[in-house]
């Protein structure tokens, strides 16, 4: 799936701290299919008013070929997904069975409804491109300390092999402080997998609370005052009673 670039933004550096990510690998589901021989945008609602979803098959050594899949099946499946970078077993009616990677949604701008549907076909030697969640698990010892988690990266997007292709990754951060951050180059990603962010993206932060900051700038301004000489003060005092 084409998904939005991460934010790449740049806070003070702490000494590194590297977080290896929990990863689970992705299973691969099972959808039946059947080849499509209708074309033409009136055919095309009237086969989806017939609970079919139009679908293209396409990749390197492959012959495109229109589909269509069961619209409802095609929900479930992601429903019960981490996320649209799904390996799918396509079962095509009358042609067996062949390994395809979700490319592709086109949805309903108004309604969401998916309306068509873009598989590579894939094979152990294709690289893909996928958007895969990343949860941050563990109790922050920054946040204890009254700071605030802020992710800004939900997704990490990797290159790998099909078999290397993870469901979702696992991020602990229990070690992070306020005012660390949890940046690409920090994590160390599972064998065949490729970040493909710059190193200095940042995923997480554990920002300062807006008391703390209001508390800092005040003792800075007492501090401030408390360094100017008293005789200074006392011009500034008369000054201003003469203005009066």
């Amino acid at each position: 799936m084409q998904r939005a670039p991460a934010v790449a933004r740049s806070f003070p550096r702490r000494p590194k701290i590297h977080h290896k990510p929990i990863s689970h690998m992705a299973n691969t589901t099972t959808l039946k299919a059947a080849p499509r021989l209708r074309s033409g945008s009136g055919k095309l609602k009237q086969m989806r008013r017939e609970g079919w979803l139009p679908s293209v098959v396409y990749g390197r050594g492959v012959d495109n070929e229109n589909l269509k899949v069961d619209a409802k099946t095609f929900s479930e499946l992601l429903a019960h997904s981490s996320s649209d970078s799904i390996l799918i077993n396509l079962d095509v009616e009358g042609e067996g069975v062949r390994s395809v990677f979700l490319k592709t949604i086109q949805h309903d701008p108004l309604t969401g409804r998916a309306l068509h549907v873009d598989f590579l076909a894939v094979n152990d030697k294709t690289e893909i491109t996928a958007n895969i969640p990343a949860h941050l698990i563990g109790d922050s010892k920054g946040v204890k300390a009254g700071g605030i988690l802020e992710q800004y990266n939900h997704t990490i997007e990797i290159v790998c092999f099909p078999k290397d292709l993870p469901e979702f990754f696992e991020h602990d951060v229990t070690a992070l402080q306020i005012g660390d951050s949890l940046h690409i180059s920090d994590m160390t990603f599972p064998e065949g997998v490729t970040p493909t962010h710059p190193p200095e993206t940042v995923v997480a932060h554990i920002g300062t609370p807006a008391a703390l900051v209001s508390e800092g700038a005040a003792e800075s301004e007492e501090a401030d005052a408390s360094e100017v000489p008293a005789t200074q003060q006392k011009d500034e005092e008369t000054a201003e009673a003469a203005s009066e």
